[in-house]
């Protein structure tokens, strides 16, 4: 950390422009080295907070295909917690906005170590190997991906943030939420604006600024958020607790993990061996809540195409063995990969200004201030930092890939200069549409590599998870760097915090991921459906031994997926005013590749959520974030506590 110091860096207005974005920023925003911010406490609970969110994201992706941002539920938790805290004499001191936003940055990085590589790639590789990696092989793979995209972030930032704006919606939603919760401390950086810009005489014209304020209009009760995520966490708790801990010593009959449609049945067979039921899982309906409307009915309108009438051709046929998940989804995840990957590419194909501005960053990212005096020289982050990062990182992450995975050195120094392309773009797409399309751009360098490394599944997959790794961390920083920049945070020690995040995470991560997916027999069945991991391990098989070890009617869904990806981009591009009537890719490719259960609890949750908007608009804007992070946050840690139970013989499986 920093050492404070108790002034602000000067900024010579002979040799700024006081106009300059980032001197106004220093001037009008900044809140000074001796603000507190990465303090220990604010790395204690960022570490707990964010691991423990890592927790959740990783059971809920391995369920779902999704993962959710941490950082607000973070921010909501802490300062409750430090309320009550202060409340009974155990701390001291309040804790502030910018402590509580270094906190963020912290349980942030912790919760996205499931974008290294445990929810899709790593599965994966186990499909192929039928092996299980050791610990010490996930722990040092994602910990040094996520390092180096941290470190790929730093010459990105200034060129993105300060000087074009650019929105990071969640870091702007993040930094709302901050303020509404530190209402004082807020009103103090607004007086300390209104005197610079009178000083100075300039006039607010700051992008940054005024997309804070338009998501400020009711900022949010940091009490009864707390409150709602809270008591949620508990009832997702006993809930699950209720449903799922199984033993003779237990005094109560478990609830049912599904309710069942007798009268219904396909071909003679009763619809729940098609996995047509409904799941009681309170945390499906929580991620349909959170997921949105559109995501959630296109889902289930694959899921329902899947079910009811292509698995039940493929059982005709002979192309499905039994009826039994596993055995549906071997093969109709040949339909839902192709349509995901056509789709994905595609859709970024046509997001081609947004890759052009991309690198025409890179001319601007190093060096553009050489010719003058760097008004922020001692507050953000030098690039001999970034030097010094990738100097350290580039030959661990290639000794690794060579000593874990058979990688060999050209391969991920190809990879690696690949990765910084990809995070570029990966970075400016999440600051522009606050969206990071890892699956698409993981996808180009399976495709690359696919070509280089023919008849290499593990070579292929883990290049991918280098990239997609790289990009997530990269864009997570800058997200949580736009949140900071918009409270006057000090940008180094926010990057400085992204550190002890991705430790925390990569601990909690690796632990977690031992004990829901053991081995390969778990996946892709009702308890891990893990349809990334089903997703990447289909491409890289294609790829690694061609079209033709696959069955003829394999081949003939790829073509089918392959080519209505394409057309349903095309379709949203044609007519975009019927958007919100056309399925979502995503959704709609995922249905393929879920159990239908999944898929109709999550449509459940969906339709609560837009009925709640649509009569109680502000209680479904106050309420449905937190209640649902904290029902997804209860039933995953409770899930994962009673699998440690099995696995020590006090519970029954």
């Amino acid at each position: 950390m920093d050492a404070p110091s108790h002034e602000k860096p000067t900024d010579d207005a002979a040799l700024v422009d006081k106009n300059d974005p980032e001197v106004r920023w220093l001037r009008e925003v900044y809140q000074g080295d001796h603000a507190r911010q990465l303090t220990p406490r604010a790395v204690i609970a960022g570490m707990l907070l964010g691991g423990v969110m890592s927790l959740s994201n990783l059971y809920i992706a391995l369920k779902t295909g999704w993962s959710f941002g941490v950082t607000i539920t973070a921010g909501i938790l802490a300062y409750v917690i430090f309320g009550v805290l202060k409340k009974i004499k155990l701390v001291k001191d309040e804790f502030g906005m910018l402590e509580n936003n270094a906190m963020q940055s912290v349980a942030s990085a912790a919760g996205y170590m499931t974008g290294g590589g445990t929810a899709a790639a790593i599965p994966a590789l186990m499909l192929a190997t039928h092996m299980a990696p050791p610990w010490y092989v996930i722990f040092l793979w994602i910990t040094s991906v996520a390092m180096m995209g941290v470190f790929m972030a730093i010459p990105m930032k200034r060129q993105m943030i300060n000087q074009e704006g650019l929105a990071f919606p969640s870091g702007i939603a993040a930094a709302a939420t901050l303020k509404g919760l530190h209402p004082e401390e807020a009103e103090a950086m607004e007086r300390q604006k209104r005197e610079a810009m009178e000083k100075y005489g300039v006039h607010d014209t700051h992008e940054g600024a005024a997309a804070v304020s338009s998501h400020e209009s009711a900022p949010p009760d940091g009490r009864l958020a707390g409150r709602a995520l809270l008591w949620s966490a508990l009832v997702g708790a006993v809930f699950t607790w209720w449903r799922e801990a199984r033993a003779r010593w237990l005094p109560y009959p478990n609830m049912p993990e599904h309710l069942d449609f007798p009268w219904l049945k396909i071909q003679g067979i009763p619809a729940t061996r098609w996995t047509i039921n409904f799941d009681t899982s309170l945390l499906l309906l929580a991620a349909g809540g959170i997921m949105g409307w559109r995501s959630a009915w296109s889902m289930l309108l694959g899921a329902s195409l899947n079910y009811f009438f292509l698995a039940p051709y493929g059982v005709r046929i002979g192309a499905i063995a039994e009826v039994k998940y596993r055995a549906i989804v071997n093969w109709t995840v040949w339909l839902g990969s192709p349509f995901l990957l056509t789709s994905g590419l595609l859709a970024f194909a046509f997001s081609w200004r947004q890759v052009a501005r991309a690198f025409a960053d890179l001319a601007k990212l190093i060096g553009a201030r050489s010719n003058s005096v760097d008004p922020l020289a001692s507050v953000e982050v030098p690039m001999r930092w970034f030097a010094f990062g990738m100097l350290a990182f580039t030959p661990l992450v290639s000794l690794f890939g060579w000593l874990f995975f058979g990688m060999k050195l050209w391969m991920s120094l190809l990879c690696i200069a690949m990765s910084f392309f990809i995070a570029v773009v990966a970075s400016r797409a999440t600051g522009e549409t606050d969206t990071t399309p890892t699956g698409a751009l993981g996808k180009i360098t399976q495709l690359t590599f696919g070509v280089l490394a023919p008849g290499s599944v593990p070579i292929n997959l883990m290049s991918a998870s280098l990239s997609a790794g790289v990009a997530i961390h990269s864009a997570d920083l800058l997200t949580d760097l736009k949140s900071g920049y918009l409270l006057g945070a000090r940008p180094r020690q926010q990057f400085l915090a992204q550190f002890f995040g991705v430790l925390a995470g990569s601990t909690f991560v690796v632990w977690a991921f031992r004990i829901l997916v053991p081995d390969h027999t778990v996946i892709g069945t009702d308890r891990v459906p893990a349809p990334g991991a089903l997703g990447w391990y289909s491409v890289a098989r294609v790829l690694a031994g061609g079209l033709e070890q696959l069955s003829p009617s394999a081949r003939t869904l790829i073509a089918v997926g392959a080519t209505a990806g394409v057309v349903f981009v095309l379709l949203e591009r044609a007519l975009p005013q019927y958007k919100k009537y056309i399925p979502s890719a995503v959704g709609l490719g995922l249905g393929f590749t879920l159990n239908f259960s999944n898929c109709l609890s999550m449509f459940i949750g969906a339709v609560i959520a837009l009925v709640l908007q649509r009569v109680r608009p502000k209680v479904a804007e106050d309420y449905i974030v937190p209640v649902s992070s904290g029902i997804i946050a209860g039933e995953s840690l409770i899930g994962i506590l009673i699998k440690v139970l099995q696995a020590l013989h006090i519970l029954t499986g």
